[in-house]
């Protein structure tokens, strides 16, 4: 598999994985610290979307650096690649953010 998709992918889990781990584990906080563990799960997975992201992307400036470079060096191959990652780890985090809303919807 090419390097590209292998990253496309990885940053897709690594954003997932935060959003649905983070709101998971901090529902059983909240069950510890006698909080409603549902409304607090809902509240933290849209809190850690933006997180998700960051954590996805590996909270470097090498998104910054490749913007910076393909526009001003004309390389728009490597733009629109590294906006692609960045959709992916947007579409990670807004899936595991979709996934808790699903879980604690009312029926």
């Amino acid at each position: 598999m090419d390097k590209f998709w292998q990253s496309l992918i990885l940053t897709f889990c690594v954003a997932l994985g935060v959003n649905l781990g983070g709101s998971l584990v901090g529902a059983l906080g909240a069950v510890i610290t006698q909080r409603p563990p549902l409304k607090t799960m809902l509240e933290l997975s849209g809190e850690l979307k933006i997180w998700a992201l960051v954590a996805a992307l590996g909270g470097t400036f090498g998104v910054i650096k490749v913007f910076e470079a393909g526009v001003f060096g004309r390389q728009f191959h490597d733009l629109a690649k590294q906006l692609l990652v960045v959709c992916s780890a947007f579409l990670g985090a807004h899936l595991g953010y979709w996934i808790i809303l699903s879980l604690g919807a009312e029926r």
